[in-house]
């Protein structure tokens, strides 16, 4: 049921710290693993012969696993328990990751990236309900802000492990199964004090994607933006006549933005009576930001300065989106509300690609700029639509 942030719903000022350190500290694993694991794979495949095209094909299995497992993962935590899920998930992610050094035949590769990434989206759908369950109403963007930021940290590392040991032999697929199992020890630890799925969520799974537009219009948003453009980003900077040294520093300043402007949000958005107004504005700064991203191609400063806060805002609508969504549900209507926000998400990254590609292609180079600034712009109207009708559910 709809609940207004900072109601009696049982939740104490205080934050609960070994809660949350286990929801977060496993997820924060799983992203190693991740992290490590979709170059790792990449690259992999490429040296065996695999076309680019039949790569990004296994690659979007990760969108399609998301989009099937986010539907049942509640029904299944309803049944097992949220604990026993997450553990269940823990090690049926490990298994396949190591799977993949063992599979040799390339089809074998499908139903892995199935498992793992299923299995991964469930530990993500019920991290996050943990974290949203535990976190205190007036602190629930601090909590969150820190969640996202240790993540982002986590995805971080993937790579540099990556880096360090190469793709050779069982040693990478050991570590990231290895990361991934070191999450099995704070979720067993805190078993005792996951939240409870004592009854079905009320409504359907897709009513929820509707039940609270601006959080999952926003973190669709934020999924297609962020993979789409992260992606495709090189190949623009090349265009553009930039060098790829230079292009690829570019990537990492946006992700630091990311990573810095998460907990200052998180502490800004527990201020504010509604949300919504930030979310608005986060998505009018990735509107700006794409519109004036042509012009600023030929001074890599001011593009640095630029695509710094661009990064934070864009990450901020997941992590001031999820506090959102937070805030207006609970119980097993948080739990199905999470899962339908992760599926939009998976929808996001699985969209973003596609359409900012083929504005590439329909429109030249500039068809970057302006996919970018039609999804934020997307965005924009949605908020401005939710204020005139001024809906007291969402």
């Amino acid at each position: 049921m709809s609940q207004p942030d900072g109601g009696t719903n049982g939740h104490v000022e205080e934050i609960h710290w070994p809660s949350l350190v286990a929801a977060i500290s496993a997820i924060s694993a799983v992203g190693i693993a991740i992290g490590l694991g979709l170059p790792l794979l990449s690259i992999i495949l490429e040296k065996r012969g695999i076309s680019s095209t039949l790569i990004g094909l296994n690659s979007a299995m990760a969108g399609v696993a998301a989009m099937i497992a986010a539907p049942i993962t509640t029904r299944i935590a309803h049944s097992l328990g949220v604990a026993r899920t997450m553990l269940w998930a823990v090690v049926i992610s490990a298994v396949s990751a190591l799977g993949f050094y063992y599979a040799e035949a390339f089809w074998m590769w499908f139903p892995l990236r199935l498992a793992f990434h299923g299995a991964t989206t469930t530990l993500f759908i019920l991290s996050e309900f943990w974290i949203n369950a535990a976190a205190p109403p007036k602190r629930r963007g601090l909590v969150l802000g820190i969640y996202a930021t240790v993540l982002a940290v986590g995805f971080a590392i993937g790579p540099l492990i990556f880096s360090a040991i190469g793709s050779e032999g069982l040693l990478p697929f050991a570590i990231g199964a290895c990361a991934i199992m070191l999450a099995f020890i704070p979720i067993f630890v805190a078993r005792g004090e996951s939240p409870v799925l004592d009854e079905k969520p009320q409504q359907h799974f897709l009513r929820y994607i509707f039940l609270v537009p601006t959080a999952t219009a926003a973190v669709f948003v934020f999924g297609a933006t962020e993979v789409g453009g992260l992606s495709l980003f090189p190949i623009y900077a090349s265009r553009s006549g930039m060098p790829e040294a230079e292009a690829a520093a570019l990537l990492t300043v946006m992700g630091v933005g990311n990573m810095v402007f998460q907990i200052p949000f998180g502490m800004i958005s527990d201020r504010l009576k509604d949300r919504r107004p930030m979310l608005f504005m986060m998505a009018v700064a990735g509107l700006c930001g794409s519109i004036i991203l042509p012009h600023l191609m030929h001074n890599w400063w001011l593009m640095a300065s630029m695509l710094l806060v661009w990064g934070g805002c864009v990450s901020g609508l997941y992590t001031v989106g999820l506090a959102h969504l937070g805030s207006r549900l609970t119980g097993a209507d948080l739990a199905a509300a999470n899962a339908a926000f992760v599926f939009c998400y998976a929808v996001g990254t699985v969209a973003g690609p596609q359409a900012i590609g083929a504005a590439i292609d329909i429109s030249g180079n500039s068809g970057f700029a302006w996919a970018l600034a039609g999804f934020f712009g997307a965005y924009v109207l949605i908020s401005l639509g939710r204020t005139l009708f001024r809906s007291e559910r969402t």
